[in-house]
């Protein structure tokens, strides 16, 4: 046995494609490993659903929030539940690939790094590939993470005896939780990239309204301003910052294959 990897996951409603997101878990060719599912009071039937893996297999533990709290009070619940040396994230809708455990676990502990990420791909809502692979720069400090949320969830792990036990300001936006955590593990340890496809990114077919998107800038203002306590002025500059690198990560790191 090797060492524990905590598998977090917040999830709402997310059965159409839970159980293929389970089940890349348990194909998994690393084998010590939790996934902490915290269910947010799902109106569909996520938490059945999630039960059928959990009596079939003890390393899954179902979680269920008492009232409606959102995607950062789920993740804070499976943080402070997390029993593992290494923390690892995917959403209720997204897929590893077999080895992405073993081949991230190997690049970390043979390099002694203590926070990676990988490169993954795009994958439509029948799990087809859509061409779109998103890489990231090799290394990341606190100067570089600040500019921009350059990993994907779904592709981060890091070492807890080394960051600690995170939590997120639930004030954050959904779209910004996550981006909060990394936030905070960068001050800890650089985080490093493992150019190797492990992971695949659904991308529902949700339009983006222009509220969205304004609500999405206003996230990350709310971000720089409650989770990292700056003043009002330096929070609307990273705002503005984190537009242009935005702009700039499409264009060198979101590749579509030939």
């Amino acid at each position: 046995m090797g060492e524990l990897v905590s598998v977090i996951m917040p999830n709402y409603n997310g059965e159409k494609f839970l159980a293929e997101t389970i089940e890349s878990v348990l194909a998994q060719t690393y084998s010590d490993w939790e996934l902490l599912i915290v269910d947010d009071c799902s109106t569909d039937g996520s938490v059945a659903l999630i039960q059928g893996f959990a009596e079939k297999d003890a390393r899954i533990r179902l979680f269920v929030q008492e009232k409606n709290s959102g995607a950062a009070a789920a993740r804070n619940r499976a943080l402070s539940e997390a029993q593992g040396k290494w923390i690892a994230f995917l959403d209720s809708d997204d897929i590893w690939l077999p080895e992405k455990l073993e081949k991230q676990l190997s690049f970390m502990t043979e390099n002694g790094y203590a926070f990676s990420y990988t490169k993954y791909e795009h994958v439509d809502e029948n799990t087809e590939p859509t061409g779109i692979v998103v890489t990231g720069p090799k290394k990341l400090g606190k100067h570089k993470m600040f500019r921009y949320c350059y990993p994907g969830c779904l592709t981060v792990m890091y070492d807890a005896e080394v960051v600690g036990v995170l939590q997120v300001d639930e004030r954050v936006g959904n779209g910004e939780n996550d981006y909060a955590l990394w936030l905070k593990a960068v001050k800890k340890a650089d985080c490093y990239y493992l150019g190797e496809t492990l992971a695949r990114y659904r991308v529902r077919k949700v339009s983006l309204s222009h509220g969205k998107k304004m609500r999405l800038i206003k996230n990350h203002y709310y971000l720089m301003r409650y989770s990292e306590n700056r003043g009002r002025f330096v929070s609307f500059y990273y705002m503005m910052i984190h537009l242009f690198f935005g702009v700039w990560k499409k264009i060198v790191y979101v590749k579509r294959k030939a």
